[in-house]
């Protein structure tokens, strides 16, 4: 298989988060949130965001995500989707996010 072969297997989205709040229950800080994906529809990702970004600060971001890696339940929330970063010079996490505004759902290629 070829590197861009490899790429094409992975469906990395742009979604707008509609809605985050904390997840106590998690062993790490963490936030549940809400994605609006367009076509997609919506779909909840749990992310170890909480220092660098607020629940309301996340609200209405764009973001990139892996939308087809499967579910995951953590600390009781299903997680549908994996919303992309990158770590800062102390290890906090970064989101990726479009530079302007695009059409939810767009694939990254």
């Amino acid at each position: 298989m070829t590197p861009l072969e490899a790429f094409d297997l992975l469906d990395l989205r742009v979604g707008r988060i509609v809605r985050a709040e904390a997840n106590a229950a998690a062993r790490k800080p963490a936030y549940k949130l809400w994605i609006d994906f367009g076509p997609l529809g919506v779909k909840t990702s749990s992310a170890q965001l909480t220092d660098l970004y607020t629940t309301d600060s996340l609200v209405d971001r764009l973001v990139i995500a892996a939308v087809d890696l499967g579910e995951r339940k953590i600390a009781g929330f299903t997680s549908e989707v994996l919303v992309l970063g990158l770590p800062d010079a102390k290890g906090n996490v970064v989101l990726l996010e479009p530079e302007r505004d695009v059409p939810l759902g767009g694939r990254v290629y």
